[in-house]
């Protein structure tokens, strides 16, 4: 059966122009359900049942994988086996009479702008590292990009003197996304004064380096933002996206437009902007609760 997995790679490159990123974590879904499938016997597309599909994503959950994470799974195989169907690999669809799991709507976790205001000031600091950080953290805040955005972002993507910078989300999609004087003020200073002693060869394309001279990883920043959270005295469970969770939720908070939010995020959809109004309602019944004499 691994010998499909490779075929159904190979077409959602080719078909659908998916990310590495995507292919990554659907190679790995439908690799582990293979793995399940060879386990049991079943060696061939139609000899896969329902009960088979069931069964796997019930090890999921028993192995503490959460009805997110099962759903995506879900979802991953639902695809591959319609594409042996449309390839004629296969006659059947075991997948077409399950349910995906149910996941809790639960709301993103999101810092308050004093937290953000001590995560920023954590890395104050002159030495070449502290310069990088603050100027990662502050672009990240300023922009809502997601990490992976962020860690791609080159050079010729930026123009600090318009204000704003080039991002390219999911499916390879672009959008122009303001930076504000502040992110624009930190990464001016990066460039100028700390990015040619990381570039050792001064030929790499890309915005943010690691002190080694290459690209900043995505596992490198979330290390590095977990690293100033502590120092900043947050005890909070944080990583990049909630920055783009505060971002978001402290913009329609001080009233912009859930439109032009989802537009700086590049949701393809504005009912998923539409949970950062639910976290905005969520604080403002915290502080009622908290502050009325009769809350």
């Amino acid at each position: 059966m691994n010998h499909y997995l490779d075929l159904f790679l190979n077409y959602l490159v080719v078909e659908k122009g998916l990310t590495k990123n995507t292919l990554d974590a659907y190679s790995r879904d439908i690799g582990r359900y293979l793995d399940f499938l060879d386990k049991g016997g079943r060696s061939a597309p139609d000899q896969v049942r329902p009960l088979d599909v069931a069964s796997f994503l019930a090890s999921l959950k028993e192995a503490g994988i959460g009805p997110r994470s099962r759903a995506r799974a879900l979802s991953a195989i639902r695809m591959f086996h319609r594409f042996l169907l449309v390839e004629n690999y296969g006659t059947l669809n075991p997948t077409s009479i399950i349910e995906a799991p149910k996941a809790l709507n639960r709301l993103p976790k999101v810092l308050s702008f004093r937290e953000v205001e001590a995560l920023l000031s954590s890395a104050l600091g002159d030495g070449v590292q502290d310069v990088r950080d603050r100027a990662m953290l502050e672009l990240l805040y300023a922009t809502g990009l997601r990490v992976s955005e962020l860690v791609s972002l080159k050079v010729r993507e930026l123009n600090l003197t318009a204000g704003y910078l080039l991002a390219f989300g999911k499916g390879s999609k672009e959008r122009l996304v303001p930076l504000g004087d502040a992110a624009a003020a930190a990464v001016g200073i990066y460039l100028g004064s700390v990015r040619q002693s990381l570039d050792k060869t001064g030929e790499c394309e890309y915005l943010f380096l690691s002190r080694l001279g290459d690209r900043m990883t995505r596992q490198s920043f979330w290390n590095i933002i977990k690293k100033r959270a502590l120092a900043a005295g947050i005890r909070k469970g944080i990583s990049p996206h909630t920055l783009r969770h505060s971002f978001a939720t402290h913009l329609l908070e001080n009233g912009a437009d859930l439109r032009s939010v989802q537009l700086m995020l590049g949701h393809a959809d504005l009912s998923t902007t539409q949970i950062y109004t639910h976290v905005s309602r969520e604080r403002l019944k915290r502080i009622h609760g908290e502050f009325h004499p009769r809350g």
